[in-house]
């Protein structure tokens, strides 16, 4: 790719080493689907997706591999728990901070009459746990909740939220579309009942790839988005109930699980806390440097405490789409501008319907990157001025 790459919270690039590999090991090489052919390669396959269902597990703290489901992405994941866990006069407590992949299907449910509440997130895009307590209904049945916000990188406070819910007899559902790969995640220490994550991310594997990991209690909770052909008990055309089987229909990912398999044995080899420091170098690079900018507002906390590897900006004098455009023509620095699917959040942080600039950074940048874009972001003023 040509040029600087500073949209990481979309997808991540470059893509973990041997990745790509992976992916064109599995086609040029085996080809196979699972679950269906009595013969070797298949069976190498369906051996390599279960490995990858083990990784997950060693990545999230999490006991039980066949309760690790496969989709194409975090959406799928949120949608099929969404739509397959809430019924009419049930009520759901979200954040005001949560991505249109919860947005979105909660207000298509709205329709039938399952009911949610917003509980308001901080001006530096966190949120008060407690404040939890004081939106519960007799009829709300669970919390989802992102573990970070896409816009402002700021880390909500899970293991409050879990503890809460435990307490509450609530649904805990986590979406680590912006953690997993950054912050150790706990499936135990974090009370989940599901965790759904995304493979394109900071697990740095290939679109296409996500999933989540289920409880037995919440998986004999919820119905099947999509049922077809699973390659076991052939001969119902019930859908089976025993997991992966249950949510898995149809032919999934396996080039995708094979990259994703790759990256998540980096992750665990060069460790996620070194992964995290490194990222975070350079993001308090980036916030030091822009911090004497005038005109220049940082979204969210103004150091890396509490925060992700992303800084939104908003050029208070400036149209955001314009610098944007000029970062990527003229010097090649690729952001991500407007409202980041998540218009709840950019309302809780004053950003609507403007949107911000959003940076967000990779272990495989540099510090002479960020300099560079610091140094641009300073043309690009001076060109508008």
């Amino acid at each position: 790719m040509n040029g600087v790459y500073f949209d990481n919270a979309a997808t991540s690039f470059p893509k973990a080493p041997r990745v790509a590999e992976s992916v064109a090991d599995f086609l040029l090489n085996n080809g196979s689907n699972i679950n269906r052919g009595a013969y070797g390669s298949s069976y190498e396959a369906a051996q390599t997706v279960f490995e990858t269902r083990e990784l997950l597990c060693t990545l999230f703290n999490f006991k039980k591999p066949e309760n690790v489901i496969f989709t194409s992405n975090i959406t799928e994941s949120l949608n099929l728990v969404i739509k397959g866990l809430f019924k009419e006069n049930d009520h759901v407590l979200i954040s005001s901070l949560e991505h249109n992949a919860v947005m979105r299907p909660l207000s298509s449910l709205a329709k039938q009459g399952v009911g949610f509440t917003r509980v308001p997130g901080t001006a530096d895009g966190g949120i008060d746990a407690n404040m939890i307590r004081d939106y519960i209904q007799p009829n709300t049945r669970a919390v989802i909740m992102t573990h970070a916000s896409n816009v402002s990188g700021t880390i909500l406070p899970l293991e409050d939220v879990g503890t809460i819910c435990k307490d509450n007899n609530l649904l805990f559902i986590i979406d680590t579309a912006q953690t997993a790969g950054f912050l150790d995640i706990d499936f135990v220490n974090l009370h989940a009942d599901i965790l759904a994550f995304t493979g394109h991310k900071s697990l740095l594997g290939p679109q296409g790839t996500g999933g989540l990991l289920i409880n037995d209690k919440t998986a004999e909770l919820l119905e099947p988005l999509i049922e077809g052909g699973t390659g076991s008990a052939s001969e119902s055309e019930i859908q089976p109930l025993y997991l992966p089987d249950k949510f898995e229909s149809g032919t999934p990912n396996i080039p995708g699980i094979f990259g994703l398999n790759a990256a998540v044995k980096y992750l665990l080899k060069k460790g996620i806390g070194s992964i995290r420091a490194e990222e975070l170098y350079l993001t308090d690079l980036f916030i030091r440097g822009i911090s004497g900018l005038p005109g220049v507002k940082i979204i969210g906390e103004e150091t890396t405490k509490g925060r992700t590897a992303l800084v939104s900006l908003d050029f208070i004098d400036y149209d955001n789409a314009q610098i944007a455009d000029l970062l990527a023509k003229d010097f090649q620095i690729l952001t991500r501008c407007g409202l980041h699917c998540a218009p709840s959040a950019h309302k809780t942080l004053g950003t609507f319907p403007h949107g911000t600039v959003r940076f967000s950074f990779s272990h495989f940048n540099t510090a002479r990157e960020i300099n560079y874009a610091l140094n641009s972001i300073n043309k690009c003023i001076r060109l508008l001025g």
